[in-house]
């Protein structure tokens, strides 16, 4: 063989091993495995809990109902994970939709056409987003007091609409929004095909634009972003426009699935469950990733977990704890470093437990603890 000649090594062959250890490091793994998990034990405990009927001329059953009432939390939950994006946080998307509620119920008041009625409310939510941008983007503000001001103020706002027609009634009926709500294409309903195009529209605009990627840079490094040519300022309003245009059609639904204006309870505490989504999806909150698929995950976990202490039997008042419970697995199995310490901890387990054949001392040697020569 001549000086000059390398010997090429083939690669070691991966072993099952090296390729669970690989799988289970995965983002994806862990939220899609407590998710079959739930739904596992939902069927244990529902019998008939995967049947699929139709009742009504559309699709019903425990699996399409999960997926119906997680749409408005999954819209709002899609725009918070744009903002976590960008390494800010949007706590002002429950007082969007009562806000939104309330501009319906106005409008329709006043006599306005109902697809007006519905750019209307789109309208005031693009317009709570344009406020919490200005807030965050322009004047330097932090986002989770910038938002905070439009959570604490934005449920009066409500009110103060309802007071312009007079607030005594603010019940409507509007066949068009409903059918937006509670009707349904076919077999499938209709909210469901809005949360498939809502996702799909904002894969598109993250995805095949320049936008999603402006928005990760912002988040990892602001300015970083800046000196590259970014503008941060503009890029960081387009997130709050975003969450509020997508907590404006989340208010569109549950305002249309209600008929009535309801500032005070309309969407209350569903950013928690927002960014609840978010998180379990993979996200940071230190920005610079957006996971919209993995969002979509996190919210199915959330209200599958909801349906299965419901129909557990569970009491009440124990319906929050077992919810932060299991909430609170899923994301330590998630965490790396929790992981890795579980698995150091087995590890020290066997080599304490793994003595010699004979039972004697761990060095294994003689009854003196001598070392073998």
């Amino acid at each position: 063989m001549s000086v000059n000649q390398t010997i090429e090594v083939a690669p070691a062959p991966r072993t099952l091993g090296t390729r669970l250890r690989g799988l289970a490091g995965h983002r994806a793994v862990w939220p899609l495995l407590a998710l079959a998990l739930i739904l596992a034990v939902n069927g244990l405990v529902s019998p008939g809990f995967f049947s699929i009927r139709v009742v009504e001329g559309r699709f019903f059953g425990s699996t399409i109902d999960i997926l119906y009432r997680a749409m408005p939390t999954a819209m709002v939950a899609l725009g918070m994970a744009v903002v976590i994006g960008s390494k800010g946080i949007d706590l002002s998307v429950g007082a969007i939709i009562a806000i939104c509620g309330a501009t319906i119920a106005w409008r329709i008041h006043a006599g306005d056409p109902h697809v007006v009625v519905l750019l209307w409310a789109l309208g005031a939510g693009l317009l709570c987003g344009l406020w919490n941008g200005a807030l965050v983007a322009l004047l330097g503000i932090q986002p989770i007091v910038a938002t905070l001001v439009l959570m604490v103020s934005g449920r009066g706002i409500g009110l103060m609409i309802n007071l312009i027609y007079g607030g005594t009634n603010p019940s409507f009926e509007s066949p068009f929004l409903q059918s937006l709500s509670v009707g349904h294409v076919g077999l499938i309903p209709t909210r469901l095909l809005l949360g498939a195009a809502s996702f799909a529209a904002l894969w598109l605009l993250l995805r095949r634009t320049a936008l999603g990627l402006f928005i990760e840079a912002v988040g990892g490094n602001a300015r970083a972003a800046d000196l590259a040519g970014i503008g941060s300022r503009l890029v960081t309003y387009s997130a709050y426009l975003i969450s509020g245009l997508t907590a404006g059609w989340a208010g569109v639904i549950l305002t249309a699935d209600t008929h009535i204006s309801d500032p005070v309870s309309q969407g209350l505490y569903i950013e928690l469950d927002a960014i609840l989504a978010v998180v379990i999806g993979g996200g940071s909150l230190a920005g610079g990733r957006i996971h919209l698929g993995m969002t979509v995950i996190g919210t199915l976990i959330i209200q599958a977990l909801a349906t299965l202490i419901l129909t557990s039997g569970v009491p009440p008042e124990y319906n929050l704890v077992v919810k932060a419970v299991v909430v609170l697995a899923v994301l330590l199995l998630q965490s790396d470093d929790a992981r890795a310490a579980l698995t150091r901890r087995n590890r020290a387990r066997g080599s304490l437990g793994g003595g010699s054949p004979g039972g004697g001392s761990p060095g294994g040697g003689s009854p003196k603890g001598g070392r073998r020569r």
